[in-house]
């Protein structure tokens, strides 16, 4: 190519990339003033002493204070433990019941669109509503799950299932498990009808029974919308509060206090501002870790797959 041509051709590219990024310059800065802004002054925050309890101290910087504070803090490594219990437990759950829903509704059958769109009702259901329906299913003796319990004799007397914190979980796991499930089954129904039908075809030629077409056709092919439905469900849960607040209130005591609930106490309830501004850092960058970590793994799974 003469060298005319090519100062113009680097000339066209030169204007074209000028142009993406004034075309990008209000997106670019939307995402600084709303996500990074705000995180930016968290952090700020964090290293600061800012106690609206104690307003005579003023709001002198302390560093890294808080987050000494934070790792020696037991009710926040309670509340640690609090969220990984849960969030191992409703994600496990929640897929493995996700799975097996997407392949029933993934099948053909007789009104199957509207048992997809009824699927999703619990889903649909705002996260305080849903909470409230199964805070009253469990509570005390006018609970349906008591009375069902007694009635059918598996008890003599029925559980007070928010006063023991040795119960307490179980209803709190079941009504997430209830609302979400819906969702990770919708993520795996679109995986497997990305599924070429021709492999499952194939493989019955080749005499494989249900569970080795499952095991090595279907499971390979879906890893990508399984971990989509991981990274999804897992930074969601992390992130659990408003079922929680409802449900429990964190109670009996602290016995299921998540982070996000203590850190709402830490803030809101005692005016804490820069030491709950620190705890509030330190879930961002879990989570980014946990996001950042899926991504990795999906990317190379996607790889692997397509390869």
């Amino acid at each position: 190519m003469p060298g005319g041509e090519r100062r113009r051709a680097a000339s066209a590219e030169a204007r074209e990339a000028r142009l993406a990024w004034c075309l990008a310059a209000p997106a670019i800065a939307t995402i600084l003033l709303v996500a990074l802004f705000p995180l930016g002054w968290t952090v700020w925050e964090s290293m600061h002493l800012h106690d609206l309890r104690m307003p005579w101290l003023g709001r002198s910087f302390i560093g890294a204070d808080n987050y000494v504070e934070a790792v020696r803090d037991a009710r926040f490594r309670q509340a640690l433990g609090h969220t990984l219990l849960f969030t191992v437990a409703t994600v496990t759950i929640e897929l493995g019941l996700g799975c097996t829903l997407a392949l029933a509704m993934n099948r053909a059958f007789r009104g199957r669109a509207l048992v997809r769109a009824a699927v999703l009702v619990p889903w649909a259901i705002p996260t305080v509503v849903s909470a409230l329906l199964w805070r009253f299913i469990f509570e005390g003796r006018a609970g349906i799950a008591n009375a069902l319990m007694v009635d059918v004799g598996l008890v003599r007397e029925a559980p007070v299932w928010f006063i023991r914190s040795g119960l307490v979980w179980i209803p709190v796991v079941l009504a997430d498990v209830w609302k979400t499930t819906p969702f990770v089954a919708l993520l795996l129904l679109a995986g497997l009808q990305n599924i070429d039908a021709s492999l499952y075809e194939a493989a019955r030629i080749d005499g494989a029974s249900a569970w080795r077409q499952f095991r090595h056709v279907t499971l390979p092919l879906l890893r990508p919308a399984i971990l989509v439905a991981l990274i999804f469900r897992t930074l969601d849960a992390f992130r659990v509060f408003d079922l929680v607040y409802v449900m429990t209130g964190g109670g009996p005591g602290t016995s299921t206090e998540p982070i996000a609930l203590y850190t709402f106490n830490t803030l809101l309830q005692n005016l804490r501002f820069g030491y709950g501004s620190a705890l509030s850092v330190i879930v961002f960058a879990v989570v980014f870790g946990l996001a950042l970590g899926y991504i990795r793994f999906l990317g190379a799974g996607l790889t692997e797959t397509r390869g």
